[in-house]
């Protein structure tokens, strides 16, 4: 298969997430670094990406003469990832869209509701692919628990929980650190903090696993930093479109927690747990069997988790390499339409717009019900009631 070419806007020196992204779209050589608009100061941005080998005439200075040095070229990018700050993610996305570009977008997609209708609808009129980067869902084991119980070996789903916390910004004392301080403001950060950080990424698992989307939610929302404006824990139960319910916890001050994404799926059969500080064990229970430990990369497994297996066994599997399984689904959607066929279908996996507006109608729901003293409220967008 031929390279496709690959531009990045953001992601520039110093990102935490840049870095992930360009190890991940290169690690297969199915994409080539041909263009980026890397950093919000134009010139440390160009010097950036010629430092990373990308040519003078296709480092540029910000988005818009991305898109206008790169839409009218026979030979422009296949595929643009997004990776700004969040308020900028509609604006960026839309244009790229709307230009026939297909576009990979960090989370959160928007910051509304509104605005992530538009981004579907969008995406549907251009034709153009637009994924989202819920890149957690890209571990091997992660494909391979959704394909179990997709298979029905847990038989009917009672019960999710997940959770996503961590005690990075536990110190009151960080309350001017630049990197801490946007999260928890309104004007940068939207409704939400913490579960739009880090809650929505264990929603979209329980989601991604179960083939399940969530329909109604409580939530308990708190600032335990009482300066912040947003909050920094939550607690969310939810219920999904096939009746399984599901328990959710997040927080950015469980001191002692690092990464703290996990998962647990309990059916009429069997349960599974996978965390993702531990990637490469899936801990399988039969009902009434003894509890089984699936490893990464052994034989048998789904041709969902063989496909995105990279390392042997026993090898760490890192974040990146994570990542990089969504870049190959991507470039095999992308070759797949180049070439008018159909995906493969253990490829056909990568998170839509769609997931994006899921997630924004559930931030808008976290928020709604915290205000509400954890009044149920209706967690889906709009345009799906």
């Amino acid at each position: 298969m031929a390279k496709l070419k690959w531009g990045m806007i953001g992601g520039g020196e110093g990102s935490q997430i840049g870095p992930a992204h360009r190890l991940g779209s290169g690690l297969d050589d199915l994409f080539e670094f041909t263009a980026g608009a890397l950093d919000h100061r134009p010139e440390e941005g160009r010097a950036y990406a010629q430092r990373l080998g990308v040519a003078t005439d296709r480092a540029y200075g910000d988005w818009k003469e991305m898109l206008d040095g790169e839409r009218n070229r026979e030979d422009r990018i296949d595929l643009v990832t997004i990776a700004t700050p969040n308020s900028t993610h509609f604006e960026i996305t839309k244009a790229f869209l709307e230009a026939g570009f297909h576009v990979l977008c960090e989370k959160p997609m928007t910051m509304t509701v509104e605005e992530g209708e538009d981004i579907v609808k969008t995406a549907e009129s251009s034709g153009s692919i637009c994924a989202v980067n819920y890149g957690y869902t890209g571990y091997s084991l992660v494909r391979h628990m959704r394909a179990m119980i997709a298979r029905g070996d847990l038989g009917k789903i009672r019960l999710v929980n997940c959770e996503f916390a961590h005690g990075h910004h536990a110190d009151a004392g960080d309350a001017d650190n630049p990197r801490v301080r946007w999260r928890y403001d309104p004007a940068q950060a939207g409704v939400s903090a913490q579960f739009a950080d880090c809650g929505i990424h264990a929603m979209h698992m329980a989601s991604f696993v179960t083939g399940q989307e969530v329909t109604k939610l409580s939530a308990d929302i708190v600032s335990c930093i009482a300066s912040r404006e947003l909050e920094d824990d939550a607690m969310v139960n939810f219920r999904m479109d096939s009746g399984t319910v599901g328990r959710l916890w997040t927080s950015s001050v469980a001191i002692g927690r690092q990464h703290g994404l996990g998962i647990q799926v309990f059916g009429e059969k069997g349960g599974l747990r996978w965390s993702q500080e531990q990637p490469n064990q899936l801990y399988w229970m039969p009902l009434n069997e003894r509890l089984q430990i699936i490893e990464r990369g052994e034989g048998n497994l789904s041709p969902e988790a063989d496909r995105t297996t990279r390392v042997t066994i026993g090898h760490a599997e890192g974040m990146p390499l994570a990542f990089a399984n969504i870049y190959k689904d991507l470039s095999e959607a992308i070759h797949a339409r180049k070439e008018n066929r159909a995906i493969d279908p253990a490829a056909d996996l990568y998170p839509r717009a769609v997931d994006g507006l899921r997630s924004m109608a559930a931030v808008s729901a976290v928020a709604d019900s915290g205000a509400r003293d954890a009044t149920w409220v209706d967690a889906r967008p709009p345009m799906f009631r």
